[in-house]
């Protein structure tokens, strides 16, 4: 046994062990994210429960089951809810059961043996909407300016959600982008008249042109002005009228309608579709209802961008001063000192980098930008407010030591006869450097890299300070002219975990969207990553040779 023990296999067993442990947890984690996260997009059976109450009336409740638990006798006592003597324990199930708008909460937690009858009529329709939630219930009739139409007939209903959907999707493009490209030149003009008048170049021939521009935005404006009230016009043509729990009838608006679905009328295959869409829509569609509902299609924009900022700013940086530190600087007391700030200021919080950001980058720098390209625009800030791309360089400041370090390690693994071969052959100390010395170390900067974006990725506390908001009015990425706009705010898959996890007034529908958002956090960290690990590879397959 102290042969076992002196020859360290027990400490390759436990280390092995320990490494199998940690994946094992780590998988057992990312399936509880994703089970939880993804599990409400699967198209639940809808029930129907009536109950008697002691007056002999029946109530009706209409929804899906969202959740089920134990309760102590105790808890339910002041709840005015039927429990037997000796019952110590309750199972209580969690009902979704929409109509926020109606009942003023779309969940209500039901004792299930308490019903007198429970059913899942196939007619009963979930349909989603835009505001309130879901509303469930069956499809009585169609109208159509106020007069019934049909019948209830769901094909026919399907054929106009379709029409209202694109019209809809019409009246987004013209708002957004057609309406919204026309103010923003618009905007131009007005900043550029005032940047004429201040430099004193405003005269009777540039006001002339740029009237003669604003007079044609103008009329453009007017043309999508008369499009849009045309459009909003048969938007609001159709509706249909619901018939909910306790037979109250609610009429809604087509418009109002995302998508309608009878999930006890579906197959197996037909719910595989349906799910398949709804994660498609979580993903590529924008966020509604205070971001507890719709996609997060803007936060992952916002995300991969302000990643892929922050590596082209902190990779050159951090090469720049390793390479000075390890080739060129003098190997005395300095250096040390340095080397020992770099390592201490990636133990530094986060949060004190967004003060930083807030107070240098924000308010010094871009308050001198503004006066010195911006002045215009002022008093309204351009580039002296938070934005995407002073939420890049303070993360990309944040990583730098990563950088640093990583590509230090990588430079002093290069052997020493590499250089002075290279030297010898008649190369300068650059050209060793560049041709040589940097080309080998390059996996080690990929490295760097990757420990870089998967720290930058996932922070959320900086960036409240330096650009990232709950809900951004447009991608910093678009068709208006200079088309990437470093100035704007944007959304961040953390920030929008932290925002719907702990401020959003509809905790139990928040929840899941929690866990879906933190799955796609982490499969976009994921991507990331294995795109750098990809370089890496390729760099080291085609250097390794010069180790030999």
């Amino acid at each position: 046994m102290k042969t076992w023990f002196k020859s360290g296999s027990p400490w390759i067993w436990l280390s092995g062990a320990s490494v199998s442990l940690s994946l094992i947890m780590v998988v057992g984690l990312v399936g509880l994210i994703a089970v939880k996260g993804l599990g409400i997009y699967w198209p639940g059976t809808l029930h129907q429960y009536e109950f008697l109450n002691e007056d002999g009336s029946k109530e009706f409740v209409i929804g899906e089951v969202y959740d089920s638990e134990l309760v102590n006798r105790e808890r339910l006592k002041d709840s005015g809810i039927t429990i037997s003597e000796n019952e110590e324990w309750i199972s209580r199930v969690l009902i979704k059961t929409g109509n926020r708008d109606i009942y003023g909460s779309d969940f209500r937690w039901i004792i299930e043996k308490n019903a007198s009858r429970v059913d899942s009529p196939k007619e009963l329709v979930a349909f989603v909407r835009r505001e309130w939630g879901n509303i469930y219930g069956s499809l009585e009739s169609i109208k159509e300016n106020g007069v019934v139409v049909s019948a209830g007939n769901w094909d026919a209903f399907n054929e106009r959600l379709k029409h209202v959907t694109e019209l809809h999707d019409k009246i987004e493009q013209i708002e957004k982008h057609d309406i919204g490209g026309i103010n923003y030149e618009i905007e131009r003009l007005r900043l550029a008249q005032k940047k004429l008048v201040l430099e004193g170049q405003f005269n009777v021939s540039a006001e002339s042109e740029l009237k003669s521009r604003e007079q044609s935005l103008q009329q453009e404006y007017k043309l999508q002005q008369e499009q849009l009230v045309s459009l909003y016009q048969q938007v609001k043509r159709d509706a249909v009228v619901v018939k909910i729990a306790g037979g109250q009838l609610v009429d809604v608006n087509l418009e109002q309608i995302v998508r309608a679905y009878k999930p006890n009328d579906m197959g197996m295959l037909a719910k595989v579709f349906f799910y398949v869409e709804s994660i498609w829509l979580f993903v590529s569609d924008d966020p509604r209802e205070a971001n507890t509902e719709g996609g997060i299609f803007p936060a992952i924009f916002g995300t991969v961008m302000m990643v892929l900022i922050m590596s082209v700013i902190v990779t050159p940086f951090g090469i720049v001063a390793a390479v000075y530190l390890r080739e060129y600087a003098s190997q005395g007391f300095m250096t040390r000192m340095v080397r020992i700030a770099v390592n201490n200021l990636a133990g530094v919080p986060s949060i004190v980098y967004g003060i930083f950001g807030l107070g240098f980058f924000i308010y010094f720098l871009g308050g001198n930008i503004d006066q010195l390209f911006f002045p215009e625009a002022l008093p309204t800030p351009t580039f002296g407010t938070p934005g995407i791309m002073w939420a890049s360089l303070t993360l990309a400041i944040l990583t730098l030591p990563v950088v640093i370090v990583a590509t230090e390690e990588g430079l002093s693994r290069v052997p020493k006869s590499i250089r002075e071969g290279s030297l010898a052959l008649g190369a300068t100390k650059w050209e060793t450097l560049w041709k040589t010395v940097l080309p080998m170390a390059s996996p080690a900067m990929m490295t760097g890299l990757i420990l870089a974006v998967a720290r930058a990725a996932g922070e959320v506390a900086p960036l409240m300070l330096v650009g990232v908001v709950k809900l951004a009015p447009s991608l910093p990425l678009d068709g208006n002219f200079p088309f990437l706009h470093l100035d704007r705010k944007f959304m961040h898959l953390g920030f929008h975990i932290y925002d719907v996890g702990f401020q959003s007034p509809n905790v139990e529908a928040a929840r899941p969207l929690v866990y879906a958002t933190a799955l796609l956090l982490i499969v976009v960290i994921i991507f990331l990553n294995l795109a750098a690990i990809s370089i890496r590879n390729r760099l080291r397959e085609k250097y390794k040779g010069l180790d030999h």
